[in-house]
């Protein structure tokens, strides 16, 4: 005899027996839904030239992301001489070594060897503050995090609530001779570099290439990466020398083509007063007056540049 009513029939037609019999229903109770942090499995790419004095500061801060299994790390080098190479085998980072096709097509390789759902770019200077850390590291709900490591699961359950972005834009700390600089347009300085595999792609630029976002809308998160990208001013002088040729590559490809005392004196003079003054680039003190002052100068010599390319052109083609 079943011990309950079976669907359709009326307990009043059935024996007093089986309604004795019966099991009273559970009470209804109004419960919340439990959200589960789901395990992301991420990519965290980087490209590397002699980086031996970066990047074990870089790998180093994020390995609670990529630890317990839950990511890789993957480095395309272009012929490091110093020990680039060890130090990111020595962090479990899975190594390439490709000749050099520039900025985009070198990082947009990294991307195309991820395995992971979601990839996070990084520059070889740059590293993850604890609060940036803190916004993707949890556990699942209802767990002790002491019975599981806090590595082991990335998060984006926070995020979830912007409309499920397929990016998310990261501010940058820029920091010039050991200074944090906070004014003349060098912060917030928002880079994205957190973005589903297939929904962004570095742009195809000499110099000052972006991830593009090719679907889905974007978010933005408060911890930001430290950028470590010029500890002296040697390493400035010998940074904007390669950008300002590279970028006078693109001002030629644009059209430049002749001298130009506009560009080459007055355009770097008014770069300066508009960063230093306007947007207040010097409440950052004395780094500050030397940033702007140097990048001013990184103007004037990319488009002095571009008057020694097309001369040099035109000599050629002669």
């Amino acid at each position: 005899m079943p011990r309950v009513p079976a669907q359709g029939l009326d307990p009043r037609m059935m024996p007093v027996s089986s309604i004795i019999m019966a099991e009273p229903a559970p009470p209804f109770r109004l419960t919340q839904p439990q959200v589960y942090s789901l395990p992301v499995l991420l990519s965290v790419v980087l490209i590397t030239h002699n980086e031996e004095a970066n990047l074990a500061r870089t790998l180093a801060s994020v390995q609670p992301l990529v630890s317990d299994g839950k990511g890789e790390i993957i480095i395309v080098d272009s012929g490091s001489t110093d020990r680039t190479v060890e130090i990111a085998k020595s962090f479990g980072a899975k190594v390439f070594v490709e000749d050099w096709k520039g900025f985009a097509a070198q990082k947009n390789s990294a991307i195309d060897k991820a395995q992971g759902d979601w990839i996070l770019s990084l520059d070889a200077d740059e590293e993850m503050e604890p609060s940036l850390l803190n916004e993707l590291i949890g556990p699942p709900q209802g767990e002790n995090p002491s019975q599981r490591p806090r590595e082991s699961y990335l998060t984006m359950q926070h995020l979830a609530r912007q409309g499920d972005p397929a990016g998310y834009f990261i501010p940058r700390k820029n920091f010039f001779l050991g200074r944090w600089i906070k004014h003349g347009g060098f912060w917030p300085d928002p880079k994205l570099r957190l973005f589903r595999r297939a929904s962004a792609r570095f742009e195809e630029r000499l110099v000052h290439e972006d991830a593009i976002l090719s679907s889905g809308v974007s978010g933005r998160l408060n911890g930001a990466l430290l950028h470590h990208s010029y500890p002296t001013l040697s390493d400035y002088i010998d940074h904007m020398n390669r950008y300002s040729s590279l970028g006078a590559e693109m001002a030629v490809a644009q059209g430049h083509s002749r001298f130009s005392v506009l560009n080459i004196v007055f355009r770097p003079f008014l770069t300066f007063v508009y960063n230093y003054v306007f947007r207040l680039g010097f409440l950052d003190g004395r780094e500050g007056l030397l940033l702007h002052l140097y990048h001013a100068v990184y103007v004037s010599w990319k488009y002095a540049k571009v008057w020694e390319l097309v001369r040099a052109q035109k000599s050629a083609s002669r």
